[in-house]
């Protein structure tokens, strides 16, 4: 026997089958093919020879009972769909039937039209799914498509960012590879028009007070309202979370807080040392170098995020905020680091507020470009947000933030900068004594292809610091990453497919900022 192409095909077992005729007759009219065996045995020895979408299965029958099939049936079969069919609505008896893995049941006397909804619900629904999806999906993404037409403001390049993180989730729930395909290209049109926006609209960002909250804005917008309503406040910042990655882990957080998630741009480069510097010393970088001198140094990338302490102080001082039991700040770079805090988390209760550095996922990103295994366990998107999420699943972090809401804290969770998936890799030409970073430099006299980056040559246009007379900086757009020309290939072939951080990229620059009250 062989099974027709496209056609879902049904089992039912039932003793009683021939007064169920009518209901097979229903099903047949509806498309699907139904096949019937009267007795436990005769429908384990069909399930031997053919191949079925779902079974019908009657829960009480002379010989073999339908536990007993079902049994046969999970040895067999054991992802088949099998919907039991009972006279009794005994506990025990579901319980048991629920125990072996049914995927659901119904109660006789059934009529066609529950039978129906039951079936479609197992082996229709991802179809269904789809095509709601890709509705939906052709609605919102051209919706604001029409939007690129016209004057569009930064809020639209949020919104952007809010679906095309919302439909990466959606696509790892129910993957399809057509929409997976689509929401790349949506992606990949946004971030071509999202770079023309930032060059067109940033520097007036710089200078003007119309603009969106940037990083240096960060602290007085969301931290300073708290302490200045007595709150005890716990700031978070999960070092390179994007969007999507923060929408991922939102809900294991709400049986515990009250979320108010927003967004605020992180500035360029966007990277560790300038937009976190930033987001903790409410101001640009060309500030911060003309108050801490000594916090950018050329060619010491390692140490430019030693004063964030004292950034964030001095910050909190300008507001007139108010720490009268003091701030404590911690930066944390490894899991034991993170379950000493988690054990500890009572020492710092009685602090105005505490503020928190996480580097796993940084670790995490440069790690990956690193390490072959974690490159094939994290080699795309949706497994590197799995990863993610499992790993706060278990995290010192998740156990962190329930303490301190049963403390009653009020919670900032935020990050410096996003990450982007770098598919191509563009020249850059400059001197050895170049910054490392693959999706900005800053040095002497750099150069690059002004169709994949930005060059900076006047920093200070840019609120960045001048490190010498002729520091230029470059700065990656959308997937782009920068390699020399004497090692090109190797270095596109060892880079391609890695996440890095620097450029502008809407997954870079628009990050989530979550205001958290216990409940």
């Amino acid at each position: 026997m062989v099974k027709q192409t496209g056609v879902q095909k049904i089992l039912w077992v039932d003793d009683e089958i021939d007064s169920l005729k009518p209901h097979i007759l229903f099903l047949e009219k509806k498309g699907y093919d139904v096949a019937t065996a009267m007795s436990g045995d005769d429908g384990v020895s069909m399930l031997g020879m053919d191949r079925y979408d779902l079974v019908l299965l009657d829960e009480m029958m002379p010989g073999k009972d339908g536990l007993t099939t079902l049994e046969e049936i999970k040895d067999l079969h054991p992802h088949l769909p099998v919907v039991m069919v009972t006279k009794s609505e005994e506990e025990t008896l579901m319980e048991d039937a629920i125990g072996q893995k049914i995927d659901d049941y119904l109660v006789k006397p059934v009529n066609p039209s529950q039978i129906l909804l039951v079936i479609k619900r197992l082996l229709d629904s991802r179809k269904i799914i789809t095509s709601q999806a890709s509705r939906r999906y052709i609605a919102e993404t051209g919706e604001f498509n029409q939007r690129l037409y016209g004057q569009v403001s930064w809020e639209d390049w949020i919104e952007a960012a809010r679906i095309l993180a919302s439909w990466s989730l959606e696509m790892d729930e129910n993957l399809d590879e057509g929409l997976e395909e689509a929401l790349g290209g949506t992606r990949d049109e946004w971030n071509n028009e999202f770079t023309k926006y930032i060059e067109a609209n940033y520097i007036s960002w710089l200078r003007g007070e119309q603009r969106p909250v940037l990083s240096p804005d960060v602290a007085a917008r969301y931290i300073v309202p708290q302490l200045k309503e007595g709150r005890p406040t716990l700031l978070i910042v999960v070092d390179c979370m994007r969007l999507d990655q923060w929408m991922l882990i939102e809900p294991l957080l709400a049986e515990f807080y009250d979320i108010q998630r927003d967004y605020y741009f992180s500035i360029l480069p966007s990277a560790t040392p300038f937009a976190r510097n930033a987001l903790f010393a409410g101001l640009f970088p060309d500030e911060i170098h003309q108050r801490y001198p000594d916090t950018y140094r050329a060619q010491d990338e390692g140490s430019l995020n030693r004063f964030e302490e004292q950034f964030l102080a001095d910050n909190l001082k300008r507001h007139g905020a108010p720490v009268k039991r003091g701030i404590r700040y911690l930066k944390v770079h490894s899991n034991s680091e993170a379950e000493t805090l988690a054990r500890k988390a009572s020492d710092y209760f009685d602090s105005s507020l505490v503020a928190i550095v996480f580097n796993f996922l940084d670790i995490l990103v440069h790690g990956r470009s690193n390490n072959v295994i974690l490159r094939e366990i994290a080699g795309t998107e949706p497994a590197f947000r799995a990863l993610m999420k499992s790993w706060f699943t278990h995290s010192s972090l998740f156990a962190i933030l329930k303490s301190f809401a049963a403390r009653g804290f009020s919670v900032v969770v935020t990050s410096d900068h996003g990450s982007v998936l770098c598919q191509r890799g563009t020249m850059a030409h400059g001197k050895r004594t170049t910054s490392t970073n693959l999706r900005y430099k800053y040095g002497d006299n750099l150069n690059s292809d002004p169709n994949d980056s930005v060059l900076i040559k006047n920093p200070g246009e840019w609120r960045l610091p001048a490190l010498t007379l002729a520091t230029t900086f470059i700065i990656a757009k959308e997937d782009f990453y920068f390699v020399y020309p004497n090692n090109y290939n190797e270095m596109v072939r060892y880079f391609q497919n890695s996440f890095q951080h620097g450029g502008i990229s809407l997954e870079e620059m628009v990050v989530p900022v979550a205001v958290m009250t216990p409940k």
